[in-house]
Protein backbone atom coordinates (compact mmCIF):
# COMPACT_ATOMS: atom_id res chain seq x y z
CA UNK A 1 0.00 0.00 0.00
CA UNK A 2 1.37 3.38 -1.04
CA UNK A 3 0.34 6.74 0.33
CA UNK A 4 1.06 10.43 0.74
CA UNK A 5 0.46 12.39 3.94
CA UNK A 6 -0.26 16.07 3.43
CA UNK A 7 -0.14 18.42 6.38
CA UNK A 8 1.39 21.76 7.35
CA UNK A 9 4.32 22.05 9.77
CA UNK A 10 3.10 21.22 13.27
CA UNK A 11 0.08 19.18 12.16
CA UNK A 12 1.70 15.94 13.33
CA UNK A 13 2.47 14.50 9.91
CA UNK A 14 5.92 13.29 11.00
CA UNK A 15 4.53 11.58 14.11
CA UNK A 16 1.92 9.71 12.07
CA UNK A 17 4.43 8.76 9.36
CA UNK A 18 6.76 7.33 12.02
CA UNK A 19 3.90 5.27 13.46
CA UNK A 20 2.87 3.91 10.05
CA UNK A 21 6.46 3.03 9.20
CA UNK A 22 6.90 1.17 12.48
CA UNK A 23 3.50 -0.49 12.79
CA UNK A 24 2.63 -1.24 9.16
CA UNK A 25 6.15 -1.67 7.83
CA UNK A 26 5.86 1.09 5.22
CA UNK A 27 9.06 2.78 4.03
CA UNK A 28 9.28 6.54 4.61
CA UNK A 29 10.52 8.18 1.41
CA UNK A 30 11.82 11.73 1.64
CA UNK A 31 12.83 13.35 -1.63
CA UNK A 32 15.55 15.25 0.23
CA UNK A 33 17.01 12.00 1.54
CA UNK A 34 16.78 10.45 -1.94
CA UNK A 35 18.70 13.34 -3.49
CA UNK A 36 21.43 13.20 -0.84
CA UNK A 37 21.75 9.41 -1.21
CA UNK A 38 21.96 9.64 -5.02
CA UNK A 39 24.67 12.32 -4.84
CA UNK A 40 26.64 10.32 -2.27
CA UNK A 41 26.37 7.11 -4.32
CA UNK A 42 27.87 8.80 -7.38
CA UNK A 43 25.21 7.31 -9.65
CA UNK A 44 24.47 8.86 -13.04
CA UNK A 45 21.29 10.40 -11.64
CA UNK A 46 23.18 11.61 -8.58
CA UNK A 47 25.87 13.33 -10.66
CA UNK A 48 23.18 14.94 -12.80
CA UNK A 49 21.34 16.24 -9.75
CA UNK A 50 24.54 17.44 -8.09
CA UNK A 51 25.59 19.55 -11.07
CA UNK A 52 22.12 21.12 -11.25
CA UNK A 53 22.03 21.89 -7.52
CA UNK A 54 25.60 23.25 -7.64
CA UNK A 55 24.40 25.75 -10.25
CA UNK A 56 21.70 26.86 -7.82
CA UNK A 57 18.85 25.44 -9.90
CA UNK A 58 15.89 23.24 -8.95
CA UNK A 59 16.20 19.55 -9.79
CA UNK A 60 13.84 18.87 -12.75
CA UNK A 61 10.73 16.77 -12.22
CA UNK A 62 12.04 14.06 -14.54
CA UNK A 63 15.07 13.43 -12.34
CA UNK A 64 12.95 13.38 -9.18
CA UNK A 65 10.54 10.91 -10.75
CA UNK A 66 13.43 8.65 -11.75
CA UNK A 67 14.89 8.85 -8.24
CA UNK A 68 11.54 7.78 -6.81
CA UNK A 69 11.30 5.01 -9.42
CA UNK A 70 14.68 3.63 -8.34
CA UNK A 71 13.84 3.95 -4.64
CA UNK A 72 10.48 2.13 -4.72
CA UNK A 73 12.18 -0.89 -6.26
CA UNK A 74 14.20 -1.43 -3.06
CA UNK A 75 13.22 -4.35 -0.76
CA UNK A 76 12.07 -2.10 2.11
CA UNK A 77 9.28 -0.72 -0.11
CA UNK A 78 7.74 -4.15 -0.63
CA UNK A 79 4.95 -3.54 1.92
CA UNK A 80 4.40 0.01 0.70
CA UNK A 81 5.74 3.52 1.10
CA UNK A 82 4.87 6.95 2.47
CA UNK A 83 6.05 9.73 0.15
CA UNK A 84 7.16 13.00 1.77
CA UNK A 85 8.06 16.23 -0.03
CA UNK A 86 6.68 15.24 -3.44
CA UNK A 87 4.58 16.07 -5.39
CA UNK A 88 4.24 19.84 -4.95
CA UNK A 89 2.48 20.66 -8.24
CA UNK A 90 -0.28 19.06 -10.29
CA UNK A 91 2.20 18.36 -13.09
CA UNK A 92 4.38 16.43 -10.64
CA UNK A 93 1.33 14.55 -9.36
CA UNK A 94 0.40 13.46 -12.88
CA UNK A 95 4.00 12.47 -13.67
CA UNK A 96 4.14 10.45 -10.44
CA UNK A 97 0.90 8.65 -11.32
CA UNK A 98 2.21 7.82 -14.81
CA UNK A 99 5.47 6.47 -13.41
CA UNK A 100 3.72 4.33 -10.80
CA UNK A 101 1.39 2.96 -13.47
CA UNK A 102 4.39 1.97 -15.60
CA UNK A 103 5.78 0.13 -12.56
CA UNK A 104 2.39 -1.56 -12.02
CA UNK A 105 1.91 0.37 -8.78
CA UNK A 106 -0.44 3.13 -7.66
CA UNK A 107 -1.11 5.60 -4.87
CA UNK A 108 -3.75 3.94 -2.73
CA UNK A 109 -4.41 6.85 -0.39
CA UNK A 110 -3.66 10.55 -0.08
CA UNK A 111 -4.44 11.67 3.48
CA UNK A 112 -4.73 15.35 4.33
CA UNK A 113 -4.26 16.35 7.98
CA UNK A 114 -6.47 19.43 7.87
CA UNK A 115 -5.96 22.16 10.46
CA UNK A 116 -7.36 25.53 11.44
CA UNK A 117 -4.45 27.91 10.85
CA UNK A 118 -5.10 30.09 13.90
CA UNK A 119 -5.38 27.09 16.23
CA UNK A 120 -2.21 25.58 14.76
CA UNK A 121 -0.28 28.83 15.27
CA UNK A 122 -1.43 28.88 18.91
CA UNK A 123 -0.38 25.26 19.33
CA UNK A 124 3.10 25.82 17.90
CA UNK A 125 3.85 29.26 19.36
CA UNK A 126 2.98 28.01 22.86
CA UNK A 127 5.52 25.17 22.77
CA UNK A 128 8.64 25.18 24.92
CA UNK A 129 10.94 22.57 26.41
CA UNK A 130 13.27 21.92 29.30
CA UNK A 131 16.75 23.10 28.30
CA UNK A 132 18.32 20.28 30.32
CA UNK A 133 16.34 17.09 29.51
CA UNK A 134 14.22 18.19 26.54
CA UNK A 135 10.81 17.46 28.12
CA UNK A 136 8.09 19.28 26.17
CA UNK A 137 5.54 21.75 27.56
CA UNK A 138 2.95 24.24 26.37
CA UNK A 139 1.75 27.60 27.69
CA UNK A 140 -1.88 26.43 27.62
CA UNK A 141 -2.13 22.68 27.12
CA UNK A 142 0.73 21.24 29.18
CA UNK A 143 2.23 23.34 31.96
CA UNK A 144 4.69 21.93 34.51
CA UNK A 145 3.00 20.82 37.75
CA UNK A 146 5.09 23.36 39.63
CA UNK A 147 5.43 26.67 37.79
CA UNK A 148 8.92 27.12 36.33
CA UNK A 149 10.16 23.65 37.34
CA UNK A 150 10.53 20.72 34.93
CA UNK A 151 8.45 17.71 35.96
CA UNK A 152 11.09 15.30 34.68
CA UNK A 153 14.42 16.61 35.98
CA UNK A 154 13.65 19.58 38.24
CA UNK A 155 15.51 22.10 36.09
CA UNK A 156 14.28 25.71 36.05
CA UNK A 157 15.71 26.52 32.62
CA UNK A 158 13.46 26.34 29.55
CA UNK A 159 13.85 27.25 25.87
CA UNK A 160 11.76 27.89 22.76
CA UNK A 161 12.66 27.10 19.16
CA UNK A 162 13.45 30.08 16.95
CA UNK A 163 11.18 28.82 14.17
CA UNK A 164 8.21 28.57 16.57
CA UNK A 165 7.62 32.31 16.43
CA UNK A 166 4.17 33.38 15.15
CA UNK A 167 5.55 35.22 12.11
CA UNK A 168 7.70 32.26 11.03
CA UNK A 169 4.89 29.74 11.53
CA UNK A 170 2.44 31.92 9.57
CA UNK A 171 4.86 32.15 6.62
CA UNK A 172 5.38 28.39 6.62
CA UNK A 173 1.61 27.85 6.63
CA UNK A 174 1.15 30.25 3.72
CA UNK A 175 3.83 28.40 1.73
CA UNK A 176 2.18 25.06 2.50
CA UNK A 177 -1.24 26.25 1.32
CA UNK A 178 0.25 27.70 -1.87
CA UNK A 179 1.96 24.43 -2.73
CA UNK A 180 -0.77 22.03 -1.63
CA UNK A 181 -4.01 23.79 -2.62
CA UNK A 182 -3.87 22.74 -6.32
CA UNK A 183 -3.12 19.10 -5.44
CA UNK A 184 -6.14 18.38 -3.25
CA UNK A 185 -8.77 18.78 -6.01
CA UNK A 186 -6.60 16.63 -8.29
CA UNK A 187 -6.44 13.76 -5.82
CA UNK A 188 -10.11 14.20 -4.95
CA UNK A 189 -10.94 13.75 -8.64
CA UNK A 190 -8.73 10.67 -8.83
CA UNK A 191 -10.65 9.32 -5.84
CA UNK A 192 -7.86 8.71 -3.33
CA UNK A 193 -8.13 11.78 -1.06
CA UNK A 194 -9.30 11.54 2.55
CA UNK A 195 -9.32 14.53 4.93
CA UNK A 196 -8.76 14.04 8.66
CA UNK A 197 -8.82 16.55 11.52
CA UNK A 198 -5.13 17.14 12.15
CA UNK A 199 -5.83 19.02 15.39
CA UNK A 200 -7.46 16.03 17.10
CA UNK A 201 -5.52 14.13 19.76
CA UNK A 202 -2.60 12.16 18.33
CA UNK A 203 -4.25 8.81 19.13
CA UNK A 204 -7.49 9.92 17.46
CA UNK A 205 -5.64 10.99 14.31
CA UNK A 206 -3.90 7.60 14.27
CA UNK A 207 -7.26 5.84 14.69
CA UNK A 208 -8.76 7.77 11.78
CA UNK A 209 -5.79 6.92 9.54
CA UNK A 210 -6.08 3.24 10.49
CA UNK A 211 -9.77 3.40 9.61
CA UNK A 212 -8.82 4.64 6.12
CA UNK A 213 -6.03 2.13 5.54
CA UNK A 214 -7.56 -0.94 7.15
CA UNK A 215 -5.91 -3.32 9.58
CA UNK A 216 -2.36 -4.58 9.13
CA UNK A 217 -3.78 -8.09 8.68
CA UNK A 218 -6.11 -6.94 5.90
CA UNK A 219 -3.27 -5.17 4.09
CA UNK A 220 -0.97 -8.19 4.48
CA UNK A 221 -3.63 -10.42 2.96
CA UNK A 222 -3.62 -8.27 -0.17
CA UNK A 223 0.05 -9.04 -0.89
Amino acid sequence: MNLILFGPPGAGKGTQADYLAKDYGFAKLSTGDMLRAAVTSGSALGKQAQSIMAAGQLVPDEIMINLIRDRIQQPDCQKGFILDGFPRTEAQAKALDDMLKSEKKALNHVIELKVDDQQLVERIVGRYSCAKCGAGYHDTFKKPHAAGVCDECGSATFSRREDDKAETVTKRLEAYHRQTAPLLPYYMKVGVLTTIDGLADIDEVTRQIEKVLGTKEKIAAQH
